[in-house]
């Protein structure tokens, strides 16, 4: 890791405040070329109320576990708003590193992979070990981040 790395994890940090969620603060961060292309947090999508404005967790009330029943959530993940953003606005991130707060569930390494991201750096590591034998898979380098001193 680099002070590259560092500075682009400290600024998942800061777009993971962002976040709708009540459950958990997931920022993303899609770099080339050491130039940030899109931002992502986990979050109700445009028009649809979120979990803080509702003032609760529809995955908590369901008792749903960490790292299943994805769809039952009203937020789409940093990393896939992120990758929706560069489509949106016609962003090529192909060849690109991803960095996250969080490592990556098996449906965002699917998106992950088929954008063509190459890297993905996260902190905090996440209940799903198909995503990193997809990763592994598909020859996408994935890296736990450890914090230089």
């Amino acid at each position: 890791m680099d002070k590259w790395d560092h500075r682009f994890m400290q600024l998942t940090e800061q777009v993971g405040t962002w976040a709708s969620c009540l459950r958990r603060k997931v920022g993303a961060v899609i770099v080339r070329d050491k130039r940030v292309m899109t931002t992502g947090y986990n979050g109700a999508p445009g028009g649809i109320v979120s979990c803080v404005e509702r003032g609760e967790c529809l995955r908590e009330k369901l008792g749903i576990e960490s790292g299943t029943r994805h769809e039952l959530c009203f937020a789409a993940h940093a990393e896939q708003n992120a990758i929706i953003q560069a489509a949106k606005y016609g962003i090529n991130i192909s060849g690109s590193t991803l960095y996250c707060t969080h490592q990556p569930c098996v449906i965002c390494a699917k998106m992950i992979i088929n954008a063509g991201i190459v890297r993905v750096v996260y902190r905090e590591g996440y209940p799903d070990e198909f995503s990193m034998q997809l990763f592994e898979e598909a020859g996408t380098k994935i890296e736990k981040y450890e914090e230089v001193e």
